[in-house]
């Protein structure tokens, strides 16, 4: 007897579209075409502003000129202005200072979410339902603005680094996505794993981290993303212009309120553009957000919506 092969039941490729449920009528050219159409013209009203500020970074003073302001068509590329702005001064050291701020306030963040997230997954440890109702109070009440400046200030972190760090550290909706991830952790794992002796740092890192990859990886990449993009802390606590990030550098640039350090001759002079300079730093503040997020972007539904629903 010749066996009957159900092609409806065969597990999609990679790239083929999930089977439709039996009730669910397939789509009509017109509806496929109608998609295809609001896609294409989302993706234009991404991508076309980028282009235009790709392209008038890369363009040389004359093409800036012809162009009246800024450039769609490349018709004259150069890289002045990216080999000026990276062969030191003031932009160079502002983009030490985000990448420092952003590694070390993001290690910071996690350490204290997970460590935070965990212990409130466990329905059992001492007064955890207090101290997350007072998380969950902070999210709806602060202090507000001149409280946390004199705070600050009466610390003693005004000019200096711990100011772009510490009071905005921590997050409270990261911290009740990952502990709503933590509590969707089969039970019987960390028992059988406490019953070996386990502690619970070591049932942490062995056990719950390497199950709960998708949900750290975009919660990192929301803190990371947090401080890269930081500026106005650093305009309230710091007053020393070296000590600025990236963020207010360029700032400073769209505002043409202050050149860089070994720009502002070159711009007097005609070597250089000053809004192919300031294009310039905007690709640069905007680079290491467009390099990271497509390799966390397969985490984001997994991560995110399985947190939110277990919470």
């Amino acid at each position: 007897m010749t066996a009957v092969i159900d092609r409806s039941a065969r597990t999609p490729g990679r790239w083929a579209a999930p089977p439709r449920p039996v009730w669910e009528e397939p789509p009509s050219r017109a509806g496929l075409a109608g998609k295809g159409l609001v896609l294409l013209l989302a993706c234009l009203a991404i991508l076309f502003p980028l282009w235009i500020v790709v392209v008038t970074s890369l363009s040389t003073r004359k093409a800036i000129d012809e162009a009246g302001g800024l450039v769609m068509i490349p018709t004259d590329l150069t890289f002045v202005a990216y080999q000026e702005l990276l062969s030191g001064g003031q932009v160079t050291r502002a983009a030490l200072v985000s990448v420092g701020i952003t590694l070390v306030g993001t290690v910071f963040s996690m350490t204290v979410s997970v460590l935070c997230a965990y212990g409130l997954s466990r329905t059992a440890s001492l007064g955890h339902r207090w101290i997350l109702m007072l998380l969950l109070a902070t999210m709806f009440f602060s202090a507000g603005l001149i409280p946390t400046y004199l705070l600050v200030q009466s610390l003693g972190l005004t000019d200096t680094y711990l100011a772009l760090i510490l009071p905005s550290a921590i997050s409270v909706f990261n911290i009740l996505v990952l502990r709503g991830f933590f509590m969707g952790i089969s039970q019987e794992l960390t028992d059988s794993a406490r019953i070996d002796g386990a502690g619970d740092l070591r049932i942490l890192w062995q056990i719950v981290l390497p199950l709960s990859r998708a949900v750290v990886a975009v919660i990192t990449l929301f803190y990371a993303v947090g401080y890269w993009s930081a500026w106005f802390n650093a305009s309230l606590y710091l007053n020393d212009q070296d000590m600025l990030p990236l963020q207010n550098v360029m700032i400073q640039l769209v505002q043409k309120q202050e050149a860089p350090v070994g720009l502002g001759q070159a711009i007097k002079t005609g070597e250089l553009s000053g809004l192919a300079v300031q294009m310039a730093v905007m690709v640069m503040a905007l680079l290491p957000v467009a390099v990271l997020s497509p390799f966390v972007q397969k985490h984001f539904r997994k991560g995110m919506l399985t947190g939110a629903v277990k919470g």
